[in-house]
């Protein structure tokens, strides 16, 4: 029997198809009659009910029975920071609170249009993980190493630290080692899954590179003031003192093998939801009681931990060579979810929070929020503020897609851009240029409610994947 009679017996599309194939293969392995099986498959589609207790026919029955997708009779309650953000964008977050798993969502400062959920968008769901909600660099992240170097030092080194970026990188789709680099992450079980066993050499050739899109890896000043370096010292961050000193900071994460991951459970999800509105087919779920969903959950953490794999070695490596002692790490994901405990409806309950292009922003909590290629960053403390599900903006944000970048600059008038920002750029896109971003102290502004800054970083020396490479972002 194959998938055109399961769709003449009446077989919908989707994921009651994909399960009635497994029923048709698990029934033939398990010794049963082919001159019976359309009769078996036309049983159970009349009656679907009648099945749920027969563990081989109980899957399929389950899926025809789902009931179609109903939106909440009201939205999960959100929040947006920051004015005059795309209108796009803050459609694609009350999409997403109509969900019948969405709990609560907040919008972030530097919100832009994104798949399903939009960049800068946090969504708490019900027992469910959204693949796209996630995004496709599972585990995008920032990383900052402040050395024990005055940053007065750069301008006499700029070609020795820019070797070491030209050396100690790889950047673009498919960059490797030629000798691949290592790390414990590499040891753990990748069988956790069908898919990360199958990349798991992929994933080692590709350890400790960055991709393309808005990924990058440069040197620049970090300045902290005499109150900001005590702050510091408070949060465990000792023997840093009030100055501007030479920091490395970067910005990445899980490479194609996170993109894959992604690939594949959306895949999944979405065979699961095809019911779902056009405008809501990339926030399909999976919830965390089946198969699929416990799956993504194992991967995506996995690829976290490949993420903060490919930072720890691009630092540990140019540290080396630098021959210079880190006395400032801080680094945070802001594409990833996190099981977490918060109060809805004045009930304290566990969530799924994805953070889809924002930083964690608890109490005490520290990330690094950036600016562009010619702007400041910022080191934050986190203040757990409940409405934002404590959250704060992962950057700028983009004003404009690649492809209106690339027709409204010109190299000529960045390259005067970044020279008058003391900025030397090793390699980027011009769709990476300075004014394709938000100002980022107007987002800083929107966001005083959510965090405090403790430092602040400036780019000196910029490297990103060179011009013409794919966004993976």
């Amino acid at each position: 029997m194959n998938t055109q009679d399961l769709i003449r017996i009446g077989v919908p599309a989707g994921e009651p198809l994909q399960l009635a194939r497994e029923f048709v293969r698990n029934y033939m392995a398990q010794g049963g009659v082919g001159a019976q099986l359309e009769g078996e498959v036309t049983k159970i589609v009349a009656e679907p009910a009648a099945y749920f207790a027969d563990d081989l026919r109980a899957p399929f029955a389950q899926a025809l029975s789902r009931p179609a997708f109903v939106p909440r009779a009201e939205p999960a309650p959100w929040r947006q920071w920051g004015a005059d953000l795309d209108a796009n964008a803050v459609q694609q977050m009350a999409n997403a609170c109509a969900l019948p798993v969405a709990v609560a969502g907040a919008l972030m400062p530097d919100a832009h249009l994104g798949y399903g959920l939009p960049i800068g968008g946090v969504l708490a769901t019900e027992n469910a993980v959204i693949p796209y909600a996630v995004g496709v660099d599972i585990a995008c992240r920032m990383k900052l190493t402040v050395y024990d170097l005055k940053a007065n030092s750069i301008p006499g080194q700029k070609d020795r630290l820019a070797n070491l970026l030209e050396s100690e990188t790889r950047f673009g789709m498919g960059a490797e080692f030629k000798q691949p680099r290592n790390h414990e992450v590499m040891d753990e079980d990748w069988s956790i899954t069908g898919l990360t066993n199958r990349l798991k050499d992929k994933a080692w050739a590709q350890l400790g590179t960055s991709g393309s899109g808005n990924h990058f890896v440069e040197f620049g000043a970090f300045t902290v003031t005499d109150d900001q370096a005590q702050e510091l010292q408070a949060a465990g961050n000792g023997g840093l003192r009030a100055g501007e000193y030479l920091a490395l900071l970067s910005h990445s994460g899980s490479r194609g093998t996170g993109a894959q991951v992604c690939e594949l459970y959306s895949k999944r999800a979405m065979a699961r939801h095809d019911d779902l509105p056009k405008e809501l087919k990339h926030l399909a779920w999976l919830t965390l009681d089946e198969e699929d969903g416990q799956e993504y959950w194992a991967a995506m953490n996995l690829m976290g931990r490949y993420a903060a794999a490919n930072h720890a070695v691009i630092h540990k490596h140019i540290a080396k060579k630098l021959g210079a002692d880190v006395i400032l790490d801080i680094e945070n994901h802001h594409n990833f979810a996190w099981k977490e405990r918060h109060v809805v409806n004045g009930v304290e309950r566990e969530v799924i929070v994805h953070r889809k292009g924002a930083t964690p922003a608890g109490s005490g909590v520290l990330g690094i929020i950036p600016g562009s290629m010619a702007t400041a960053g910022f080191v934050v403390r986190g203040k757990g503020q409940p409405e934002s599900l404590h959250s704060a903006s992962h950057g700028a944000g983009r004003v404009m897609s690649r492809s209106k970048a690339l027709q409204s600059f010109t190299w000529s008038a960045v390259k005067k851009q970044l020279a008058a920002a003391g900025v030397e750029l090793l390699s980027a896109g011009l769709d990476e240029n300075p004014g394709v971003y938000k100002d980022i102290h107007t987002v800083m502004a929107a966001q005083t409610d959510l965090v405090d800054v403790l430092g602040k970083f400036e780019p000196r020396l910029v490297k990103m994947a060179p011009a013409g490479e794919k966004a993976e972002d």
